[in-house]
Formats: C-alpha cells, structure tokens, sequence
C-alpha cells in the first residue's frame, strides 16, 4: 500500500498532454473487424493500412469530422509478430507496408487523428508483442516519431502489479514525448471495475478515458448489460467522468447487424446521457441512411459533447419497465430519455417535469429525434410520451425566462 500511496503522491508527473475536455469521436476497428488479417481471400475487410485509409476518407468525405468525429484508430493484430532488431514495435510488413508514420499522414492531411493499440503484457489479447515494463518508453517514444494521437493501452497477459506499474509509467512516458497524445486505459476491468480495487481518483490524474466494463458485442443484449452495469454502479462511477477523464462504455454499434432501428438510437442517446466516447465500430463505407442520421444527429452529439461534462443518471426504473435517466447541460438546460424495455408494444408514460424533480417554471422541450420544433411545458402539466419497445424517447429541455429576467432552474 505504502507504494501505492507514493504513486500518488507524484501523480502530477504522470498527466498527458492533450486536455480531453470533451468526449473523444471517431472510429475504432474492432468491434466491426475484429483480428481479421486474411488480406489474400478478405482485402475490403483485413486490418490493412486500406482499410484505415477508406475510413479517414469516409470521416473526411461524408461529413463525420465536421461534427467531431476526428479519430481513426487502430486496434489489435496490426503488429508484425516480432518486434524489429532494435527492439521496436513494427506494422505487419504485407498489410502495412507503406508503415504508420506514412498511414498517420494521410490521416493527418485529412483533417483527422490517428490512434493506436498497445497491451502491457507480454502478448496483446490475439496473441501480438506486447508492451512489457520494460518496454513503455520505447514504445511511447515510437508512437509519438510516428504521429500518432491517441493510445488504446490493454491489459491482456498482464498481471495486477504489472498493471499497477504499467499504467501510470505509460502516462509519464506518453507526456515525457511531448506529443499530445489521448491516453485510453483498460486497468478498471481487469481489477473488478468498482471500488476499492479501482482508484477512480488515479484513473482521473493519468488517464483521459478507461473502460470499466467488458467488450461490447453487437447484440441488444451486450448493449442492455453494459447499460445495466454503468447505471446500476452509477454512484461509485458518475462522481468520477468530467472534463478531461471519462468512463468508457465501449464502441457505439450502430449500423452492423444486432440493433434494430429503436436500439440503434437508444444506445446513441444513452451513450450521450452517459457522456462517453463516440467511438463508432461499423463500416462507414456501407452504412444505410437509418444508422447514418442516428450516429450524425446534431442534437444528440451536442448532448454528449456538453462542455459541462458531467455524467448523466438513472432517475427513475418503473415497474411498467420504463426508466427515466437525465443528465445537466451548460445555460441551465439539461437532457431526459425516457426509454422502454418492453417487448410487447408502444406504451404511453404519463408524468410531469415536477415529478421528474425540475424546478417550477416552464421550459422549452426539444425532441432529439424527432427534430420538432421546441414547445413549451410547464413543469406542473402532466404529460404523455409514446416509447416504442427497446426504445427511447430523447428530449432537450431548456428554461424559459420569466419577465423579471431570471430563468427557471431545476
């Protein structure tokens, strides 16, 4: 413990340099792509510089960076299977053969920023070079000579105390480069996740983002526990997200194959309740025009990218299966869902904002989906929305100000 403690004690050292004030965006390969490197018989899906490359043009050419979606990252099997005579990490010679350096500046020359994965064990999880103790500040210093903005650190074949050790020493080596680079940290689930095995206070001093909870699978079930995980714990997590360091939910799914088209915006506006990552996992050069206006709603990024930064809440979990979450915003405004894990039909939730714990007054309520024009509610009127099943209804809420000037606040 005592060790523990002057890890602490020294954290100042150990901050990366780019701020995160507000949840990263962008596009990770793994959840959609996998370990797929059979370039021969799959060349439109292997992990490949193409690959990376068609999606940089996708993000710069189909109007995704424009609303802040601006990282391209990598993750695991893109690593030849030995580090080169110098002891350094190098790109799979056939699938990469033009190198990082090279990827990360066509990345860079379209506007966007380039991520990459790393583990600190002695193997990554699909069984590439990994990033032992020793090998931290090479690696760092190697990341950093290649261009790269944003670091995926695993914690795959690796033990507690290595993880312990490892965590923080990346974070100094990352900042000691001085390159700006995001830092993404999987220590919380490997350690359990939840306090007391997870300083969330650490966590906060030498990372921007972590991942508290499994992988995401694309099905309606992962994103249900994954949701059910982060609201149920919400206590020991929310006090812990703001700006700069942020819970990580996982990659947002949208437009594969297991979410219909209500699940596919109940994840988008729980993930922006939650102010996590926009982290997209999906093919964006084949992505429908449903999943396109989902993942590109204006109103929804706005929530999640409130410079508040403060994690939304479940407020209420009803024996009818509708549960109410809220999150605050900026100006005194503030966002709700209210979502249905009803299989059977529509169903009509009758309520008023004063139950919901607004303060007196009236408000002006936008839907985020349904993209109406704002109308006004007065806190006491009761009201009724229609959620259909394993959906949500997302709304924007903002006071109005009464004649003397001051504004209505909840």
């Amino acid at each position: 413990m005592l060790f523990f403690h002057n890890y602490k004690k020294n954290i100042q050292l150990f901050m990366t340099l780019d701020n995160m004030n507000t949840p990263p965006m962008g596009w990770m390969a793994w959840e959609r792509f996998r370990c797929d490197t059979d370039c021969k018989d799959d060349l439109e899906n292997c992990i490949s510089e193409k690959l990376f490359m068609d999606m940089a043009d996708r993000l710069s050419e189909d109007g995704w960076r424009e609303l802040g979606y601006e990282y391209v990252i990598i993750d695991d099997c893109w690593m030849s299977r030995i580090r080169d005579k110098n002891g350094t990490l190098q790109p799979d010679p056939d699938r990469f053969p033009s190198g990082i350096k090279r990827l990360a500046d066509y990345v860079h020359n379209r506007g966007l920023k380039l991520g990459i994965y790393a583990d600190m064990g002695r193997w990554t999880c699909m069984g590439f070079p990994g990033t032992t103790l020793d090998k931290i500040e090479l690696d760092a210093q190697t990341f950093a000579s290649w261009g790269v903005d944003y670091l995926k650190f695993d914690g795959c074949n690796s033990n507690a105390l290595e993880q312990l050790l490892g965590y923080p020493l990346m974070s100094k080596a990352l900042n000691a480069t001085g390159r700006p680079m995001v830092y993404s940290c999987s220590w919380p689930v490997y350690i359990g996740s939840l306090p007391p095995e997870v300083n969330y206070t650490l966590l906060g001093d030498i990372c921007h983002l972590w991942r508290n909870y499994y992988d995401i699978q694309d099905s309606w079930d992962s994103v249900q526990f994954i949701m059910d995980w982060f609201f149920n714990n919400q206590d020991y997590i929310q006090p812990a997200a703001g700006p700069g360091k942020w819970n990580d939910p996982d990659m947002l799914i949208i437009g594969n194959f297991g979410l219909s088209l209500e699940q596919s915006r109940t994840q988008m506006a729980l993930w922006s309740i939650m102010a996590s990552p926009l982290i997209m996992s999906n093919d964006l050069r084949s992505l429908d025009n449903a999943a396109r206006a989902i993942l590109q709603n204006k109103a929804a990024i706005s929530i999640n990218q409130d410079p508040l930064g403060i994690q939304g809440r479940r407020l209420f979990k009803e024996k009818t299966k509708i549960e109410v979450y809220w999150r605050p915003l900026v100006d005194a405004a503030s966002a709700l869902v209210f979502l249905s894990r009803r299989s059977d039909m529509p169903y009509h939730y009758h309520t008023s904002l004063e139950k919901l714990g607004f303060g007196k007054g009236n408000y002006e309520v936008y839907d985020v989906f349904e993209g109406s024009k704002p109308k006004p509610l007065n806190s006491t009127e009761q009201f009724t929305v229609s959620i259909n099943p394993s959906g949500v209804v997302m709304w924007y809420l903002k006071p109005v100000k009464t004649e003397s000037g001051h504004r209505t606040l909840l």
